[in-house]
């Protein structure tokens, strides 16, 4: 049996060229050893998998080349490679510095690579202090690591600090396609996607996975083997979900949600699947923002399909209530039963119900009262009755009802007297049984005509911003008057400013005193409008943020503006177990 050897070794890249997806960083050293200009002491930080050790590896190799050697030559004796994790005491370090002060047999550099150099201790860095300043001519140090934050700063000050990003999903797919042309294997385009994105940024990862997906499917790499083989939800799912969805199916949705979780996949997963699916569907709609959508060909052929499909308010609503379960998830007691009442809302977004037929109503809801519309309905006799005693009070139903017919009234006691019209606040429908609701219509017609000409005259005269102020301050004084003195506070806060000249702008510190003037702006307005003889004056409140922050409300922040100007309250507070 012949010795197997992984991909992420096999494929180990041998020149700054092969590295991926780190381009920024392999010019920075290429030019940098090609104008003398290295430093001897580098940090390479980022995430695992993204090449750190490997351009360490290449750099090594790199400045001890002088066009002499032979071409597989690769200075062993010149690079030392130290595992901080397991070598992080004081007497490795010494160890370490011991060595360093030896010139190299062979080549002109020695390189010391320590991997993973936030595991060492703090008395190892200090005493790799000195040394890493100052250290002999033939010796560089390459430290690398994936937790920058934990290494102490007198360390980080020493060296010169690259940081490695990660991977993109497209540099990644793009080097997993050139492996599988490499040994043969014949992989679809949206499998080698699906790696790329469960690798989540690390090439390792992914050439990790490419392994396991090809000695599963052999040498024809689908879309449905790796989406078998990883475990993960596939596109399919979604796009058929969002179908159900669309066509308010919800009985097919929740058989599909039974099969998704038969499966073995978590329910949290589906849902949060189902999220990351709207947002892709949204990115759809913009043709400026299909480039954030990191799919295949293919299936962003088919997100584009779909996202015809459904409007921007679905999506939005979607997406809400996706995160909203999402969030949900992990405090519910019955998970599933959340998840699926999750999708029951949302194949409910698009489904109007049973349309209620208006034709029976003829007029408009705008102009019936609380009370509603009394009218006047003959009475249903054998004989023909008298004016007098087939005048009845039938009070209209406010909410129309598609199951009451029109001829349903609640009668009550005859009366001679003739039926007043009441139409005071506009409200329901109400049914037009006879000839004096239509009475009733053309007099509310009039009414609104009337308005209407009586606000065409309304003045607009011009006012300057003293004028303006100075019936500010008169309503000021009235409230005062009133006794309303919070009112008169929140008014008397800021100096209303005159903009656009006809538009008033108040800054206020807090939201709370802007909806108070919100709910009693009417009769303010009132009165500058009638004291500037213009009513085209209008009001906008704004919230000064920077205003906000000198007011404190709460104990809590009176506590943290105490503390701010003296730190001691809270020892204070710590000693005597205060509560606020």
């Amino acid at each position: 049996m012949e010795h197997f050897v992984v991909s992420a070794r096999k494929y180990r890249p041998q020149t700054f060229k092969d590295v991926v997806g780190q381009q920024a960083i392999t010019n920075t050293l290429e030019h940098a050893i090609a104008s003398n200009h290295l430093a001897q002491g580098l940090l390479f930080c980022g995430p695992r998998g993204v090449g750190k050790t490997t351009c360490a590896r290449i750099l090594a190799k790199k400045i001890n080349q002088d066009g002499t050697e032979h071409p597989d030559e690769d200075f062993a004796f010149n690079i030392f490679e130290l595992d901080a994790a397991s070598n992080n005491s004081v007497d490795d370090i010494r160890n370490l510095i011991d060595q360093v002060r030896i010139p190299p047999q062979v080549g002109k550099y020695k390189v010391y690579i320590i991997d993973e150099v936030h595991m060492l201790s703090a008395a190892a860095f200090n005493a790799f202090l000195k040394t890493l300043e100052e250290p002999p001519k033939h010796a560089i140090f390459i430290l690398a690591t994936t937790e920058k934050h934990k290494i102490i700063p007198t360390i980080l000050s020493r060296c010169q600090i690259f940081d490695f990003k990660r991977i993109t999903v497209k540099d990644a797919k793009e080097y997993l396609k050139y492996i599988a042309e490499s040994q043969g294997v014949e992989a679809e385009d949206d499998a080698l996607h699906i790696i790329a994105q469960k690798a989540d940024g690390a090439m390792r990862d992914a050439l990790s996975i490419f392994d396991r997906v090809v000695s599963f499917s052999g040498k024809n790499l689908t879309r449905a083997a790796v989406t078998e083989n990883l475990n993960v939800l596939d596109y399919e799912t979604f796009f058929k979900a969002t179908e159900l969805i669309l066509e308010n199916n919800i009985p097919q949705l929740l058989i599909d949600f039974n099969d998704t979780l038969a499966k073995g996949f978590d329910g949290h997963h589906f849902i949060a699947g189902l999220a990351s699916h709207f947002r892709d569907l949204m990115v759809c709609k913009n043709e400026a923002t299909i480039p954030l959508l990191e799919v295949g060909e293919s299936t962003q052929q088919k997100y584009l399909e779909q996202s015809q499909k459904t409007s921007l308010p679905f999506l939005m609503k979607g997406i809400a209530l996706a995160n909203e379960c999402d969030f949900k998830y992990k405090t519910s007691k019955n998970q599933r039963l959340l998840v699926e009442l999750c999708l029951m809302q949302l194949a409910s977004i698009t489904f109007d119900g049973e349309k209620k037929n208006s034709k029976s109503f003829i007029i408009p809801a705008s102009h019936v009262g609380k009370q509603g519309i009394k009218v006047t309905l003959p009475e249903k006799e054998e004989r023909p009755p008298s004016r007098s005693e087939s005048e009845t009070v039938v009070e209209a139903p406010l909410v129309a009802d598609p199951s009451v017919s029109e001829t349903t009234a609640v009668i009550e006691k005859p009366v001679t007297a003739p039926v007043k019209l009441d139409i005071k606040v506009p409200g329901k429908r109400v049914s037009g049984l006879s000839l004096s609701s239509i009475k009733a219509k053309q007099a509310h017609q009039e009414k609104l005509d009337a308005q209407e000409k009586k606000q065409e005259v309304l003045p607009t005269e011009a006012f300057t911003e003293d004028t303006m102020r100075k019936a500010w301050a008169s309503y000021v004084e009235k409230v005062h008057q009133k006794g309303e003195k919070i009112m008169a506070s929140i008014l008397e806060v800021d100096t209303p400013v005159l903009k656009k000249e006809t538009e008033i702008h108040l800054s206020l510190p807090n939201d709370t005193m802007k909806v108070e003037l919100e709910r009693a702006q009417y009769p303010l307005m009132e009165h500058i409008r009638k004291e500037l003889q213009n009513y085209d004056v209008t009001l906008v409140i704004e919230v000064n943020e920077e205003a906000t922050k000198k007011y404190a409300f709460t104990p809590l922040e009176k506590y943290e503006k105490l503390r701010e100007k003296n730190p001691l309250i809270d020892k204070l507070r710590k000693e005597f177990d205060l509560d606020l």
